[in-house]
């Protein structure tokens, strides 16, 4: 006799039995995420008190920065005349936060580290204006993210790909057409519109037609925290590929996304509050410390 809904058997999958048995071989899960950064403090050592005092005004410049900061400013610190000695104080004291930016575009190179300071990035330059012995122009810049990375990101290293389809495609096309769609009427301001790769049905060969004819762009980031997250600028304006890793280097969500830069790399009112903060406490540190070398 057949049931009220049409089934004259259980469904496969339920039950006493349905399951593995742990005791034989075990549950395998996915690696979790380990080891996580978190904040501390860098107080440079004083070998010279006239290099440590002229390191700490760079220091009260870059304080007095984000004290003013206010959302979507870019305020630079100049450091470019600075002597080596004093220039290395200021980088142990800022310490190294959790993104790193590359630009790479013909002729001409970025290299950017956020601080452990969140808000405050060192920039190194690279090719054309830079100086004949292949040292590099320096700055620092106070804000959620370096604009100078966003306005090069979408030069094309790779540029988009053209021609006819290749095989084994099934929602390649469609998705796409939403991302190259959105692209062109996306404007500065507008909130961010994701496609998740990691939920929606798609083939290889669909992934790698959508990176093709999204091209690759200038704009390398990544955000180390919670294990890993890799932002790569497409050829296609305000299109980002978006990929998350756990410790162990697996891949957990991909995703892409058309907006300015991707807020997983910016740093928040909040975070550049706390480097108003935190940056206070290393200013009064080191002027004890001076008072007791002098």
């Amino acid at each position: 006799m057949t049931s009220l809904f049409g089934m004259t058997h259980p469904p496969v999958g339920f039950g006493p039995g349905s399951q593995p048995d742990t005791t034989e071989e075990g549950l395998e899960y996915l690696p979790m995420p380990s080891g996580m950064r978190v904040y501390e403090p860098h107080l440079p050592e004083i070998a010279d008190p006239a290099h440590a005092a002229a390191a700490r005004m760079v220091l009260v410049r870059i304080h007095q920065a984000l004290a003013g900061w206010s959302a979507g400013e870019e305020i630079r610190v100049p450091v470019d005349d600075l002597d080596a000695a004093v220039l290395a104080l200021v980088d142990e004291a800022l310490g190294e936060g959790e993104v790193a930016v590359k630009v790479d575009r013909a002729g001409d190179r970025l290299e950017i580290q956020e601080a452990s300071l969140a808000g405050v990035w060192r920039v190194r330059a690279f090719g054309d204006g830079t100086a004949g012995d292949g040292t590099a122009r320096e700055s620092l810049l106070i804000g959620a993210f370096p604009r100078v990375a966003v306005n090069r990101a979408f030069t094309p290293a790779s540029p988009a790909a053209s021609g006819p389809l290749p095989g084994g495609l099934m929602n390649g096309m469609p998705i796409l057409t939403e991302l190259l769609d959105r692209s062109a009427a996306w404007r500065r301001g507008d909130g961010p519109h994701a496609v998740n790769f990691s939920l929606l049905p798609h083939t290889p060969e669909d992934l790698a037609f959508i990176e093709r004819r999204l091209g690759v762009g200038a704009t390398t980031i990544l955000s180390r925290g919670y294990g890993n997250c890799r932002v790569t600028a497409t050829a296609t304006p305000n299109v980002w590929w978006v990929r998350y890793y756990n410790s162990v280097d697996t891949l957990i969500l991909d995703t892409v996304e058309i907006v300015d830069v991707p807020a997983v790399v910016c740093a928040a009112a909040e975070d550049i509050a706390d480097s108003t903060e935190r940056l206070a406490e290393i200013l009064d540190a080191l002027a004890t410390d001076l008072e007791r070398v002098r």
